[in-house]
């Protein structure tokens, strides 16, 4: 399995205006029954080890300061995905994410078939920053999150766990 990085193709302005950073990753998975919400279900429902505890660190440092340790507050009636309530849900895209005092973001989940067979997945972050706090954070986390997004986004070809 192959994961690309491209260049995101989703309407910034319409899903997250005035955001600064945008990145996407994409991959395709032989899967032709999966949609978006399964798709974002395998992503972020559980995490490997090494991210959680990423996830767990960056929650002991962030919480002192008054920041958001999950959407949960947030939740919306499509619900939440892992940390992240649904914004917007149709079956080939999904948007999550949550607003806090330092940036906003958003995920997006996109699911289209594939050339040939299976579908092609694409995860697309949008941040935007609201002050030099916001502005370190992201540049603190950025390593990281390229390595957590594709981590996260070769679960998709893996079946979901049993409920």
């Amino acid at each position: 399995m192959t994961i690309r990085e491209i260049k995101p193709e989703v309407d910034r302005e319409g899903l997250l205006a005035g955001a600064q950073f945008a990145d996407a990753f994409r991959v395709t998975v032989a899967d032709t029954g999966l949609d978006a919400r399964r798709a974002a279900e395998r992503m972020f429902s559980r995490n490997p080890r090494w991210v959680q505890s990423l996830v767990d660190l960056r929650n002991a440092i962030a919480a002192p300061f008054g920041l958001k340790t999950s959407g949960a507050n947030d939740a919306t009636r499509l619900g939440m995905i892992g940390l992240f309530p649904v914004l917007t849900e149709t079956p080939e895209r999904l948007v999550a994410g949550f607003n806090d005092h330092h940036l906003d973001f958003r995920v997006v989940v996109d699911v289209l078939p594939a050339a040939g067979a299976g579908r092609e997945v694409t995860a697309t972050t949008l941040v935007l920053t609201h002050n030099c706090f916001g502005r370190a954070y992201l540049a603190a986390i950025m390593p990281f999150h390229r390595m957590i997004a594709k981590t996260l986004l070769k679960q998709v070809d893996r079946a979901p766990a049993s409920r």
